[in-house]
Parts: C-alpha cells; structure tokens; sequence
C-alpha cells in the first residue's frame, strides 16, 4: 500500500481512483496528475513502482495543496466569513447551507434530522390557510 501526501492510497484500485482518496483531489485533477507523470490512469496502485510512486509524490508536494494544509485554508477562510459576520459566516455559525438552497424542506443533511417542537401540527376545526 503506497503513502502518498500522509494517506494510504488503496492497493487494489486503479490508480487514477485511488488518488481521489487523498482530501483536495477529485477525479479531474487526478487526471491532470497521471497526465504530467506519464502513468497509465487504469494501472492498479500495487502494480506501481518505487520510481513512479515518487514521482507521484513530487508532482503533487510541488503543485497542490492537499491534505492537512488545504484543510487549514478553508478552515480558516470560514472563521474570517464569521468573525466579520458576512452572511456566508451567520449561515455557517447557525449550521445551515451556506449556497443559497432551501431550507424550508430539504436540508436534512445539514440541518441533521427532524426535532420535534411543540405547538407544531395541524389542530382540530382550524382552516388551512
């Protein structure tokens, strides 16, 4: 199992799918990446060589932002959004989408599951309104 950015990447994927595991790259820039080593994308990770192994580990400490540091980044551009109290920070703060979806239904996801509260509910001979 390879150790590429402080994660092991899974062995018996493909390559081009086991650096999606690394936090900071996707499928696109894995691409980008195999494209600027030279690796064959549908090679399995256990089948790589020490030398492209490095290389790999080059490419990606020289040109992105992975991992620990690109957490530390976005982590500190959202405490800037909520110390300055810009929307985008009081929707953070408050747990809820930050992009503009919509919270009457949906965002369960964020909101985390549904509480009961009381005084909520239809009553008896009330009109809908």
């Amino acid at each position: 199992m390879a150790r590429i950015s402080g994660v092991d990447i899974p062995a018996t994927k493909r390559i081009g799918v086991s650096l999606t595991y690394i936090y900071g790259i996707g499928p696109a820039v894995s691409r980008k990446i195999l494209a600027q080593t030279g690796i064959d994308g549908a090679k399995k990770a256990k089948d790589l060589t020490e030398e492209e192994i490095a290389r790999l580990r080059e490419v990606i400490d020289k040109g992105y932002r992975v991992e620990g540091d690109l957490r530390k980044e976005t982590g500190t551009n959202i405490a800037r959004l909520t110390e300055i109290g810009s929307y985008r920070g009081m929707r953070h703060r408050r747990r809820l989408p930050v992009r503009g979806q919509r919270t009457r239904t949906n965002a369960r996801t964020r909101r985390g599951p549904r509480q009961t509260v009381a005084g909520r509910g239809r009553r008896r001979g009330t009109a809908k309104k």
